[in-house]
């Protein structure tokens, strides 16, 4: 699945990167060292839609999810941020792994 890192701050979203999730629905690695992780508000988009295409999976048109944004923040730089999303065609939910 495509992701997309975005930094925010009010209505200006600025992209950090791009990647695609491997076939476990993981990074390969963290998208921060522990140097670059700086207290703030973040984006992850997720291209929904274009992962269940890639998977034949029959979607309506217009499809319910195309693309799911998560928006959160980072309060302390020294502690871990795992932002899981569990998706399917219809629903998503997330939370703060550990």
């Amino acid at each position: 699945m495509a992701v997309e890192l975005f930094s925010t701050e009010g209505d200006k979203a600025t992209l950090l990167k791009s990647l695609t999730l491997n076939h476990d629905g993981r990074t390969d690695a963290p998208l921060f060292d522990n140097a670059s992780l700086k207290v703030g508000t973040y984006r992850l988009t997720f291209d929904v839609a274009a992962y269940f295409r890639s998977l034949d999976v029959a979607l309506p048109e217009p499809n319910f999810l195309n693309k799911v944004s998560l928006d959160f923040g980072v309060a302390r730089q020294d502690q871990h941020y795992h932002v899981p999303l569990l998706v399917s065609p219809w629903s998503y939910s997330t939370y703060r792994g550990s």
